[in-house]
């Protein structure tokens, strides 16, 4: 299982917060008939495409930040704990989880099902609440990792750019012997 830290922790409760938030409006809509939810999904799944679309560039942008921030860390005069590595490691692999499911969302919602005459009318109330769910969850995904990024990035500005050197990231000489004795 993933351990989370204070960082990790608030980053998903944010993301989870975001995808409530951006859920709930759905659910304000009440129930819909299938001929109105196969407007709505008409509608709205060029929106849908272009959430994905953005999401997928912004994931892939981030892993590229990644390496930036990996050159840094290691390019620093202070010697970092293994746990910045690991948060990097975390924000890394679902950053690639959001990008391959958000590409995934894309390729699924480009199906032109609204123009299929065999699809009994009913479904499309469930397949629009679908859209809408799946496009919450990608967007929250995006704010937890852009969170968890955002909180590497500021210990890295601590550390390097203002010289804190008591920051809970950083070896201390005390560290390094309680390290070797096992």
């Amino acid at each position: 299982m993933i351990k989370l830290t204070a960082y990790n922790k608030r980053a998903l409760f944010g993301g989870i917060i975001a995808a409530l938030v951006t859920g709930g409006g759905a659910f304000l809509l009440g129930s819909l008939s299938g001929y109105e939810a196969k407007s709505l999904i008409r509608s709205s799944l060029p929106g849908i495409n272009t959430l994905c679309n953005t999401i997928v560039l912004a994931s892939a942008t981030i892993l590229a930040l990644l390496l930036t921030l990996l050159s840094v860390s290691s390019g620093t005069k202070s010697r970092l704990k293994d746990e910045h590595y690991k948060h990097v490691l975390m924000i890394a692999k679902i950053d690639t989880i959001v990008f391959v499911v958000a590409m995934i969302v894309f390729q699924i919602f480009n199906i032109p099902i609204t123009e299929a005459d065999n699809v009994p009318h009913s479904w499309y109330s469930a397949i629009y609440y679908v859209s809408l769910l799946l496009s919450a969850i990608l967007s929250g995904a995006l704010i937890s990792v852009v969170l968890m990024l955002y909180n590497a990035v500021t210990s890295i500005i601590k550390i390097i750019g203002l010289g804190i050197s008591d920051h809970p990231l950083i070896y201390e000489d005390d560290d390094e012997e309680h390290k070797e004795d096992p």
